[in-house]
């Protein structure tokens, strides 16, 4: 498919990009607003995004009244496994009072701010800022400077459930989002972005200890053992470099990495992306650290051939050899490097399966590796 004759555009190999909720809200406002204007929607509607993308949206759905239009939109992520494939995003419009400019509003299914620390202000509504520009452009290349804009995200509640925006404070529903207005599939960008916005609201909210965690199984245990309020959890999935990269430019005094002990044994390696199709275990390295931790050789061989990490930990933990804690300070000592002079002290936890305390690292200071514990 190409870009002008559908809403998806192929990849470079078989999988197919899709567009942003504020690509497709600029395009529903650009349909409307031209209804408002002429009486007529157009069909399909073409914008131009940041990169210089020109895709022409179908509308799903359309009124006009004499105050106001609305166009819709339906959301198509490509191949993309987003939350929101799928979801009908309306934009309503009518005129404004002489001198008011564009004002947005969140209609149902978006939500609004509700803690500072995100790139609006507390009580506007989660329409960020570039898709809010877009939308601008093209009421200006439309004449429109006086307008009202209301977004709503059919089923956006239920479906903002299944995201960051609650814990993030924003409440109501989805966020319109997108820098470049494409869904780049699996590249996690959302996910990443995420991270930043969760490590923005906890700093805004004063909080001098954040815990990164790979899993919900590590966010309790972590909750348990440090009694961290919900926004100072971040869900790092297997995204620890882009933890540790964005606190390196925005400290936060204190961060905890919880996680499993494959995941930790690749961060323990120097990976930053834990993903098992990215990064693998060496079972060579966590026999070498089997040994520092007191193991013998015929320990360390069993290590080298076993069949998963697990079985690794569970040998040495069979031999009394606290593999989890050696691997919980290779893994500290990573964080730290990436840190750099970042003025954040780093501890990590190493959990198991049901989320019980099997490995820990103290805390270090950034640019001060510490050595593994004896």
């Amino acid at each position: 498919m190409s870009e002008s004759d559908g809403r998806t555009e192929r990849t470079t190999g078989t999988l197919r990009r899709g567009w942003t909720t504020g690509a497709c809200a600029t395009a529903a406002t650009k349909a409307a607003y031209t209804a408002l204007l002429t009486g007529t929607f157009p069909d399909p509607v073409e914008i131009t995004l940041p990169k210089g993308h020109t895709p022409a949206f179908a509308l799903s759905q359309t009124k006009l009244t004499a105050t106001d239009a609305m166009a819709a939109v339906v959301k198509d992520a490509g191949d993309d496994p987003d939350v929101t494939h799928g979801a009908t995003v309306r934009s309503t419009v009518r005129a404004g009072s002489p001198g008011s400019g564009v004002t947005f509003r969140a209609g149902p299914g978006v939500g609004t701010v509700t803690k500072p620390g995100l790139p609006l202000p507390v009580g506007e509504p989660a329409i960020n800022p570039v898709p809010r520009r877009l939308m601008r452009d093209v009421l200006a290349e439309l004449g429109g400077t006086d307008v009202i804009v209301e977004i709503s995200v059919d089923d956006g509640a239920e479906l903002a459930r299944h995201t960051w925006n609650p814990r993030l404070g924003i409440l109501g529903g989805l966020s319109i989002l997108g820098t470049t207005g494409v869904v780049v599939p699996y590249s996690c960008s959302a996910w990443i972005d995420s991270i930043r916005r969760g490590i923005d609201v906890a700093r805004a909210a004063g909080h001098p200890h954040v815990a990164a965690c790979t899993g919900s199984t590590s966010e309790n245990a972590v909750t348990r053992l440090y009694g961290l309020p919900e926004d100072a959890l971040l869900d790092m999935g297997d995204f620890a470099g882009a933890v540790l990269k964005y606190l390196r430019r925005h400290p936060i005094p204190r961060l905890t990495v919880a996680g499993g002990f494959a995941k930790l044994s690749k961060l323990a390696d120097g990976h930053l992306d834990l993903h098992s199709g990215r990064s693998q275990v060496s079972l060579d390295a966590l026999a070498r650290r089997a040994r520092e931790a007191g193991g013998d050789d015929h320990l360390a061989r069993r290590i080298e051939t076993a069949n998963t990490a697990l079985e690794a930990f569970q040998l040495a933990r069979a031999s009394n050899i606290p593999l989890a804690d050696h691997v919980a300070a290779a893994a500290r000592d990573t964080a730290v490097a990436v840190l750099g002079d970042a003025p954040v002290e780093v501890d990590v936890v190493v959990i198991d399966r049901a989320g019980e305390l099997v490995g820990r690292a103290p805390r270090s200071t950034g640019g001060c590796p510490g050595s593994p514990p004896r």
